[in-house]
């Protein structure tokens, strides 16, 4: 693994859009994620997941960590943040799926002590964190905890359900996925680092999540329904988490994941990008990073996204981005950073229709 550059300090303080320019405080935040980092890939050392059937989520798991300790090596340390979450949910769900030989033996019951246990605990961390003062801290710091956090409850819940309609053994990746995705989110609260004097002006999204779902449902017509399905899933269970955390009041998440979702909706129809217009997008990609850093607000969220589209286009290990990648970071450029800044207004009324109307619920597990 590579060492934190010892210039990091300084770059964190103009490159990072959300963090006071405080050099002391940035280089504590830097300290503990690489701590975080350099922790979890020990486990993966001292520890392997040795079950087959799990070799490629532990290679994906390295392979978020080993992002995440890129990106906080280049300065971008909300994506380093980003990563870390990612790693922590696959780590935690696949030491809880390789942990199975209890619930092999005692079937259903083990399973509900285990899972009962682990709710518990759960349940209280997620009244904790509706009581947490995040006055002080970077919204993109608290909009991965608030997603991670929201994500919790919902994926133990869905573990419960398949544990009874498919098998007491396929409940366990979700019941550890909850707990990885609580322990991020009580990790991130605990980061020590100051966002600047102005806030962000977070509200409840529910309009504009609203209309995104409208369009997504209209989309979801064949072809496109059936050749982008994956992407389909991935839209429309970020919609329903942001949906989750805006009614929770956990506007930082719910901001988050409305962006990821516009971010989704917008690859849907994003075209591939010649040389000349790869060009142009890190050019437009430097631009808006400027200005973000030069504003006084707290932009970390906008920085966020900027972080990831800028490790799209231009990869620590000189290796070439892939079209999808440049895709998602003209998406994040064009549709992403409008959205972002759209949402700093009040938001428009939803027009109600008028006549008899019919509700549909769509059922659907959670974030899968």
């Amino acid at each position: 693994m590579q060492s934190t550059n010892p210039m990091l300090v300084p770059l964190l303080a103009v490159a990072l859009c959300g963090i006071a320019p405080r050099p002391a405080n940035a280089q504590s935040a830097a300290s503990q994620i690489k701590a975080r980092i350099e922790s979890l890939q020990r486990s993966l050392k001292d520890e392997p997941i040795a079950d087959p059937d799990l070799a490629t989520v532990n290679s994906m798991a390295e392979g978020s960590l080993r992002a995440a300790s890129e990106a906080l090596h280049a300065g971008r340390l909300y994506l380093s943040l980003e990563k870390i979450a990612e790693a922590s949910n696959l780590i935690h769900g696949a030491r809880a799926a390789a942990d199975k030989a209890a619930v092999v033996r005692g079937g259903l019951p083990a399973f509900e002590a285990r899972w009962s246990e682990v709710s518990l605990k759960l349940t209280a961390l997620d009244q904790q964190a509706s009581a947490r003062d995040w006055s002080h801290t970077p919204a993109a710091i608290r909009a991965l905890s608030e997603a991670a956090q929201g994500r919790s409850l919902p994926l133990l819940e869905g573990g419960r359900g398949f544990a009874t309609a498919t098998g007491p053994t396929d409940g366990l990746f979700y019941v550890g996925e909850a707990k990885g995705e609580a322990e991020f989110a009580q990790f991130g609260a605990t980061l020590t680092l100051s966002g600047k004097a102005t806030p962000f002006p977070l509200r409840s999204l529910l309009p504009e999540l609203e209309r995104l779902q409208e369009k997504a449902n209209a989309a979801f017509q064949p072809p496109r329904s059936i050749e982008l399905h994956p992407r389909f899933i991935a839209l429309n269970s970020t919609l329903k988490l942001a949906q989750e955390l805006d009614a929770r009041k956990f506007y930082a998440g719910a901001l988050y994941e409305y962006l990821e979702a516009v971010r989704h909706y917008g690859m849907l129809d994003a075209a591939p990008l010649d040389a000349g217009k790869q060009a142009v997008l890190k050019e437009a990609i430097a631009a808006a990073q400027k200005k973000l850093a030069a504003s006084t607000r707290d932009d970390s969220i906008a920085q966020l996204f900027l972080e990831r589209a800028a490790s799209q286009t231009a990869h620590e290990d000189g290796s070439a981005p892939s079209t999808d990648e440049w895709r998602s970071a003209q998406t994040i450029v064009d549709q992403v950073l409008p959205a972002y800044f759209a949402a700093e207004k009040p938001p428009s009324p939803l027009q109600t229709p008028s006549g008899k109307t019919v509700d549909i619920t769509l059922v659907r597990w959670p974030y899968t």
